[in-house]
């Protein structure tokens, strides 16, 4: 039997389905929907044994009738896992994803709802050579997702680092993404009615000025990294063999802004749900066994309609052999209940 490893003498007899380099992108390429996903209790349970899931609207189905006047939401960081898990077509073969960049909810899918999602090509550019590296080049990928009734549910941009062999540089379409194409959209959440008797800590909430600091001093332990990877279909060949990932798995960025935002609901438990990403950068890589931890400054707040619209920027933090790295800076905004007067 000819071994596995010898590629080369399977080469005529097989083909291996691994997705494209960044030499085989061109601008305007579109991964369609291939597989649906339906977000189930045992979906949301599963994620939540992982990330630590603690959004009281997606936990608690009293509540939830209460405030928003249907079932439970599915937690909004499920939501995004199992987008950009769907997205991960054209980027099996990503070294790192480097950036997300305006991420804005439409609607507020509920537990039970269908999700599908569609990536496109909108930006390729090559990145200088580094000596003793090989060529890579970074694909800024535009994501879609829909519901079962083609509702947009999410829409935000992504940045994945690929491989590539030509040494000629390709630069065509935009870089990044100006944090302009944030939109928060209330639309969804103007019938939701928050009462007095559902606010946790409002004399925490009133003291919270711009400026303001949480330090969440207490990590949390990243385990499961390829569970939470299948879980949502992100078939990222980093993030599942070690051998892609240069001898150690990479875990999922999404992970690690799961976990933060956990922290950030045990500082604020009062967050009913994320409104948007302005932007989210990786700055170092995180592994399965580091500890992470994080700090979240309030940024501006908003009242609208018995509801603070809050700006936040939390960093993310990972431990490993008594060192600390940032590892994440992420800007986003959230719905929190406005503190009686």
């Amino acid at each position: 039997m000819t071994p596995l490893a010898d590629n080369s003498a399977l080469s005529d007899k097989f083909t291996f389905a691994d997705g494209p380099t960044f030499d085989d992108l061109r601008i305007g390429d579109t991964s369609h929907p291939t597989i649906g996903m339906t977000i189930t209790d045992g979906t949301a349970s599963h994620h939540q044994a992982i990330v630590g899931d603690r959004l009281r609207l997606a936990l608690d189905e009293e509540l939830a009738m209460r405030v928003t006047g249907g079932p439970r939401i599915a937690h909004p960081a499920l939501v995004w896992d199992v987008s950009i898990g769907q997205s991960t077509l054209f980027t099996q073969k990503v070294k790192a994803n480097l950036f997300y960049r305006g991420l804005s909810f439409h609607l507020v899918p509920r537990i039970g709802d269908t999700l599908k999602t569609t990536t496109t090509v909108v930006g390729l550019h090559s990145n200088s050579p580094k000596p003793d590296r090989a060529p890579t080049g970074m694909a800024l990928l535009r994501i879609d997702t829909v519901d079962q009734k083609d509702r947009l549910v999410l829409s935000y941009y992504r940045c994945a680092m690929l491989p590539r062999g030509s040494e000629t540089a390709r630069n065509e379409g935009a870089r990044d993404v100006s944090p302009a194409y944030t939109r928060v959209n209330l639309e969804p959440y103007k019938r939701w009615r928050i009462g007095r008797s559902d606010i946790v800590a409002p004399r925490r909430l009133a003291g919270l000025a711009p400026g303001s600091v949480l330090d969440v001093r207490a990590g949390d332990v990243v385990t499961s990294a390829p569970e939470l990877a299948r879980l949502t279909l992100n078939v990222a060949a980093v993030h599942h063999d070690e051998r892609a990932g240069g001898g150690r798995r990479l875990v999922y960025g999404g992970h690690t802004v799961g976990i933060v935002l956990s922290q950030a609901t045990r500082a604020l438990p009062d967050i009913a749900t994320v409104l948007s990403w302005e932007r989210c950068d990786h700055i170092a890589p995180v592994y399965e066994g580091d500890t992470v931890t994080s700090d979240h400054e309030i940024r501006s707040r908003q009242s609208q309609d018995g509801w603070l619209v809050t700006s936040i920027r939390s960093r993310g933090f990972a431990m490993r052999s008594g060192t600390s790295t940032e590892v994440l800076n992420w800007e986003w905004t959230a719905l929190l209940p406005a503190p009686a007067k």
